[in-house]
């Protein structure tokens, strides 16, 4: 690990001037940060410490009926907060799918948004990795490839986004708040990260120096909160990273769909949101046939970019379940497995 600073800033402007400098790097909890620096792969000149700024750490429902979330709220606090899980029930099994408890105890929520790939390429210094190193090629394009994406992803890069919340944030609307040198922005969650394109190493829409200080979770998302699953898809069901995951949320009035979400993890560089499908779920009867026909198109673009090409239909299987069991209902107490394929598929209509 190379020599680097340490800034502990006292606000959050004076952590965005520390983190404007170049080869800045904030520091929240760590959990993805200092295993990339103990491997060599990042490299910092200034670690910014924004653990004690204050007023980022608080669950808040706004009156407008919006959540909003401190950036450095620690995933399990998030995932167990009574009332925003009775509301968002999607977000909480997604969190509580991801990691190990004590990973959960610790991560915080911005620094999941901004977790890098888990592609094994990116993490060994000695391997061609464009996201890693701006022109120095991609081993992943004729190496150990099953994991990598199926969407979006080009010549320069086949890495995924590894995130659980980040799909059920895109699949409900969820708003990032950044604060950077130029004031206070906010970003929907599902243009914060960029396709790889020319460029792999930009992962995000962020400035030099911005900081997400919060996400929203809009009142109207609420109104999925008793048809809401998530389903992830992984080669051993504990502190696993997803070979596909899916976000499901349904509106059901009178027997038919009134509003769908529908968003995929582990397919892309970001998490992908399948609005035509959504699209065609609206009228339609919650019913497999009309799961199987949304699935279709949700991976209408889906290409192979190696040797996973059976990711294709274990998505187009993942949507369908995922849709299932949303229909079936938010199940009133959280499964002892959440996320999982031997999770109950039956869910209880009394969640609040």
């Amino acid at each position: 690990m190379k020599r680097f600073d340490y800034v502990r800033p006292a606000n959050i402007a004076d952590a965005i001037e520390a983190g404007s400098a170049p080869g800045a790097a904030y520091l929240g909890a760590g959990t993805n940060l200092i295993d990339l620096m103990k491997g060599d792969v990042v490299r910092p000149d200034r670690i910014v410490d924004i653990t004690r700024l204050p007023q980022l750490d608080a669950i808040e429902a706004l009156p407008d009926g919006d959540f909003r979330v401190g950036a450095l709220v620690r995933n399990a606090d998030l995932a167990y907060h009574p009332d925003f899980a009775a509301k968002f029930p999607l977000v909480a099994e997604a969190l509580l799918s991801g990691a190990s408890a004590q990973l959960r105890n610790a991560a915080t929520i911005g620094g999941n948004l901004l977790q890098r790939t888990r592609c094994r390429y990116f993490y060994d210094p000695a391997s061609a990795c464009n996201k890693r190193e701006s022109g120095a090629g991609c081993d992943a394009i004729e190496g150990e490839n099953r994991t990598h994406a199926i969407l979006g992803w080009s010549k320069e890069c086949t890495a995924t986004h590894p995130s659980d919340l980040c799909v059920a944030l895109a699949a409900l609307d969820a708003v990032v708040e950044v604060e950077g040198a130029s004031g206070r922005r906010d970003v929907p969650l599902v243009d914060l990260h960029r396709l790889p394109g020319d460029t792999p190493d930009r992962e995000t829409d962020l400035a030099p120096g911005d900081l997400i200080v919060a996400i929203r979770l809009p009142a109207q998302s609420a109104g999925f909160a008793r048809h809401a699953r998530y389903l992830k898809i992984r080669e051993r069901t504990s502190y696993a990273f997803a070979m596909v995951s899916a976000g499901a949320a349904l509106e059901i009035e009178n027997g038919a769909i009134r509003r769908a979400r529908i968003a995929l993890g582990a397919v892309a560089a970001k998490p992908w949101r399948a609005v035509a499908a959504e699209a065609a779920l609206e009228g339609a009867t919650p019913d497999t046939a009309a799961f199987e026909r949304a699935a279709d198109i949700a991976l209408s673009d889906a290409r192979a970019s190696g040797d996973n090409a059976f990711k294709i239909d274990l998505a187009r299987r993942v949507i369908v379940r995922a849709l299932l069991r949303a229909a079936a209902g938010t199940p009133n107490r959280m499964p002892a497995l959440p996320g999982s394929a031997f999770a109950p598929t039956a869910g209880e209509l009394d969640h609040v």
